[in-house]
């Protein structure tokens, strides 16, 4: 038989046993057409979880329920299993973790949106408590994070499986950017982690929320019925009522509603225009198959316009976590997909430097106007991860790094070049 998990789609304490599946190569087949409080009230559904909880896993030696427990019985299907560490200690480590994840993020992202969205009574000192717990415990993991990519170790294990699966309620329904740029390598480990292949393969996309949301009315309960009178004329009351009908909330809503606002101008579509046309470059640079530095850099040089546009150099501040190179790549990659609010304005390149670790992340980039752009500094994240010096075009050794970063030379300042990804 089958392993067969029982669970929406939709469900993050499933997730964490597809994804341990997909790293484990161990079949795990999602229950189809599965609908929360019919399926799981089901004599049979009840039969393997008495309580009704979700998930539970179908084995051919009998149910399992409690996801934690179903992430470890599908990870240990696979003998010597990496995800669970090679020596005791990891070992041991790993379980701290899950434990961690569980009691100290998971239960108190659940008491701060639960109460939010009418599931539990909303009570805002039980909720201060939850946002000060959670925050507590955030700022431990950012601090273990400061220095190590993944939870235990240098790859992924169970424990990041199950603490990025209880992170995701978080991100994408309380924890605005507002809230975790507190945290930054909190934040680096997550959209690191949720965009590694078997992840994501899962997930699918994962997007932050942008705002908490509104704390629901609490029903009121209904009131008790009046008796009537014998002698009240019961027509007349039907007629009146149909007199004045009810306008329904939602008309009310949205007549009060204002018209929409005409959305602002980006501030760099207001500055003066510029000799410079972005997508011309960006046309020669991908263009340009040989003689490079004749064609392309020559060409970018006869282009560029110093007073509409601006260069920057930027190294990551983190260079000594970048121990893994496929790890330090899907960072770039991250930073990159996240930068693509800036692609009308932008251009840029990242160098991935050296031949074994820790890896060195270093970059080049072109923005429209004279300063980086506050909305890219405001929305992307990764921009504090990384010191930034405006390049000085009077400094002909400046200028040359630049060219060398433009055509990815190779080597890049005496070291070899593991990778180099371009944003245009």
């Amino acid at each position: 038989m089958a392993l067969v998990l029982h669970a929406g789609n939709t469900n993050k304490n499933a997730f964490k046993a597809l994804i341990a599946a997909e790293y484990s190569g161990v079949k795990v087949e999602l229950v189809k057409n599965f609908e929360m409080g019919v399926s799981n009230k089901s004599p049979e559904f009840l039969k393997m979880n008495p309580i009704g909880k979700v998930p539970v896993l179908e084995t051919p030696d009998g149910p399992v329920f409690e996801s934690n427990a179903i992430a470890r019985y599908v990870t240990r299907l696979k003998a010597d299993n990496p995800l669970y560490g090679s020596t005791l200690i990891e070992y041991a480590h790993i379980e701290q973790w899950i434990d961690f994840g569980s009691l100290e993020i998971d239960a108190n992202i659940l008491r701060w949106f639960i109460p939010r969205i009418g599931f539990a009574v909303y009570l805002p000192p039980a909720e201060e408590a939850a946002i000060s717990a959670l925050k507590r415990a955030l700022d431990a993991l950012n601090t273990h994070l400061a220095s190590n990519t993944y939870l235990v170790g240098h790859s992924v294990t169970l424990a990041d499986i199950i603490m990025t699966c209880n992170l995701v309620m978080g991100f994408s329904r309380v924890m605005t950017k507002s809230f975790t740029s507190e945290f930054p390598h909190v934040e680096r480990y997550f959209w690191t982690m949720v965009n590694q292949p078997n992840f994501r393969k899962i997930l699918g996309e994962v997007k932050q929320a942008e705002s908490v949301p509104p704390v629901q009315s609490a029903k009121k309960p209904s009131q008790p019925k009046e008796p009537k009178h014998k002698d009240e004329p019961k027509k007349e009351a039907k007629k009146e009522a149909k007199k004045e009908p009810a306008k329904p909330k939602v008309a009310e809503a949205a007549e009060e509603e204002e018209a929409p606002k005409p959305k602002p101008k980006n501030p760099l579509d207001l500055l003066p225009p510029s000799k410079m046309v972005l997508d011309d470059w960006k046309r020669l640079y991908s263009n340009t198959k040989t003689n490079f530095r004749e064609v392309a850099i020559k060409g970018f040089w006869d282009m560029y316009d110093p007073e509409g546009y601006s260069l920057w150099f930027c190294d990551y501040k983190y260079n000594d976590e970048n121990t893994v190179s496929f790890v330090t790549l899907n960072k770039v990659t991250g930073f990159l997909q996240r930068m693509d609010l800036a692609r009308k304005y932008a251009f840029g390149k990242m160098l991935i430097v050296g031949s074994e670790a820790p890896f060195k992340v270093k970059g080049l980039w072109l923005f429209r106007g004279q300063e980086i752009p506050q909305f890219v500094i405001d929305e992307c994240y990764d921009m504090e991860l990384y010191e930034w010096k405006k390049v000085d075009l009077s400094d002909e050794a400046q200028k040359e790094r630049v060219n060398q970063m433009i055509e990815d030379q190779e080597p890049f300042e005496g070291e070899a070049l593991l990778d180099a990804k371009c944003f245009k």
